[in-house]
């Protein structure tokens, strides 16, 4: 019995592969189906994994990871309901399904977990929240743990905090590579070739995450400490004030979260 099938093969799903190989787990505890063969054949190849179709994928794993489009969970979740081994788990990472619609269209008793992974997993640097299901226990919990820790850091939520998850760190890479993309532009604007403009952005973001997440202090403090009164990053907070960065990142991240619950 595989330990895991993979259904949907897209970016989340490979980098979620790729970072259980990469943590030691046998390719032949791996299975993955796709609607596409060829993405089937391409990660086969790439990772050594098992490739198989949907129904014989599923009924031979112990965790089934559902990685498909919103739009398509329906339809998936009515073909792998009868072939589901017994006792079998399902994950899914698909963005705004609620636990009640998995469990729904699945049989009673199924254990389901609802995980929200982001981007930075492709290299193993995301975070995950996961929130149990009505039939799933702490050994589930810790399975899905191990799995999605291959990839980053894994912390547990009430569902109901998940679409604010989405919000936050679903959608967050994509703030963060907006700034990166807004700093690189304006260093470019006051002459620096842009090369340089992205090694000064990138390091400068990596660095202060860093120092963010080591130090553990507030991000005010550490603000304040490269604020100096009257000078040159005081100027510039100001003038990001006076355009309402601050507040369009709160209505940024409620636009987020309101599109998240429309989604499930």
């Amino acid at each position: 019995m595989a330990r895991l099938a993979m259904v949907g093969a897209g970016l989340m799903g490979e980098a979620i592969l790729s970072g259980l190989r990469n943590a030691g787990w046998a390719g032949a505890d791996i299975v993955v189906c796709d609607l596409r063969a060829g993405r089937v054949a391409e990660l086969r190849d790439r990772y050594d994994v098992l490739g198989a179709d949907l129904v014989e994928a599923v009924g031979d794993a112990r965790t089934v990871l559902l990685a498909v489009k919103p739009h398509d969970v329906g339809s998936v979740l009515e073909q792998i309901r009868p072939a589901l081994a017994e006792g079998a788990l399902l994950l899914s990472v698909c963005a705004g399904v609620t636990l009640a619609t998995l469990e729904a269209g699945l049989d009673d008793g199924t254990p389901v977990v609802r995980a929200m992974p982001n981007t930075p997993a492709r290299v193993g640097q995301g975070i995950t929240a996961i929130s149990p299901g009505a039939y799933a226990t702490p050994d589930h919990l810790e399975e899905v743990t191990e799995i999605l820790g291959a990839v980053g850091e894994v912390v547990t939520v009430a569902e109901k905090l998940q679409d604010s998850v989405t919000a936050v760190s679903g959608s967050g890479p994509a703030y963060v590579f907006l700034i990166a993309e807004a700093l690189i532009e304006g260093g470019v604007h006051l002459g620096l070739s842009r090369a340089v403009a992205r090694d000064l952005v990138v390091q400068t973001l990596r660095g202060s995450a860093t120092l963010l997440h080591e130090s553990g202090e507030h991000p005010a403090l550490l603000r304040e400490a490269v604020t100096s009164p009257g000078g040159t990053t005081a100027a510039a907070l100001r003038t990001l004030e006076d355009h309402g960065v601050r507040a369009a990142f709160l209505a940024a991240v409620e636009a987020a979260r309101d599109r998240s619950i429309e989604l499930g």
